[in-house]
């Protein structure tokens, strides 16, 4: 088995945030993401999933290290002070490197 390194970036937000993320995301040069409703409760309370505007979003994507550093650096500077958002980055490997 032949595996690359890339970096998943996890970005957990209230759904307002959706369609500025998206863009984002493309902008960065990611090829595609992963997204779902979710909800829980954290510093700004409780995130329940029955009201869509209301709700939270989390985000997925799988990107090469350089595009997940731009990725965070662009989130924290024009995101966080504007949405409820976390986000962070993990390193995993993959099969299909040409995927991503």
């Amino acid at each position: 088995m032949n595996t690359h390194p890339m970096k998943l970036v996890t970005v957990i937000c209230e759904a307002l945030a959706r369609d500025h993320l998206t863009r984002l995301l493309a902008a960065v040069g990611a090829h595609g993401y992963t997204l779902f409703a979710v909800e829980g409760e954290g510093s700004q309370g409780r995130r329940p999933g029955d009201i869509a505007e209301f709700s939270n979003i989390q985000v997925e994507v799988v990107v090469q290290p350089a595009i997940a550093e731009l990725l965070l650096t662009r989130l924290q500077a024009e995101f966080f002070p504007r949405f409820a958002m976390i986000a962070y980055a993990s390193d995993i490997q993959v099969l299909r490197p040409g995927k991503f």
